[in-house]
């Protein structure tokens, strides 16, 4: 997941699993007791979280950071 994340144009990972777009931060990843989430900024500035655990979660994350990141 994280070598498609970097292979998106636009975007640069500052450390690992940080993700910039432009000069704002604009996806990252946290654990919690449930699993493994990634929070991308949306086109309003809001933060959608996706549940990255499965692959459905990896799947739509991967889809939604290549629509938003251009």
């Amino acid at each position: 997941m994280l070598e498609a994340l970097r292979a998106l144009p636009g975007l640069k990972e500052k450390s690992r699993g940080v993700f910039y777009r432009r000069s704002k931060s604009f996806l990252h990843f946290h654990e919690d007791p449930t699993g493994l989430f990634a929070d991308v900024r949306g086109p309003d500035g809001g933060w959608e979280r996706f549940d990255v655990t499965g692959l459905a979660g990896r799947t739509a994350l991967l889809a939604a950071a290549a629509q938003l990141a251009r």
